[in-house]
């Protein structure tokens, strides 16, 4: 088992910055992808960045390249999420998973087995 926390969400205004941070614990973090997703009102989760187990290769969907940032302490146990210049879409719940590192597309849900509560993260125009 491996069990998430997320925390840092808040409201900002837009041209704002947050850090995100989601705390691991259970079994051995370093082998795991971790990803960070999203959930507007109304809409489906999608997929904001990810990382691999062993920090090597990030990912980010499009609306997000340029201005966040995902990194992960080992030593810690903790992935961060630096979210900068801010938008009113960015506003969001955002979650914290994990999955073991196999490789493949890390944008899916569906690949990750293991999640965090989620952080409100709301960015005011």
């Amino acid at each position: 088992q491996v069990q998430l926390v997320e925390s840092g969400g808040g409201l900002v205004q837009a041209g704002g910055s947050l850090r995100l941070s989601c705390a691991a614990s259970g079994r051995t973090f370093s082998r795991y992808a971790m990803g960070w997703f999203r959930q507007a009102p109304g809409k489906e989760r999608e997929f904001v960045a990810a990382i691999t187990w062993s920090g090597g290769s990030t990912y980010y969907t499009d609306s997000v390249k340029g201005r966040f940032t995902i990194s992960r302490d080992v030593a810690k146990n903790t992935v961060y999420l630096q979210m900068n210049s801010l938008k009113p879409e960015d506003t969001a719940v955002y979650y914290c998973a994990a999955r073991p590192d196999f490789g493949g597309n890390y944008h899916y849900p569906a690949t990750y087995g293991y999640w965090g509560q989620g952080t409100q993260v709301t960015v005011s125009s």
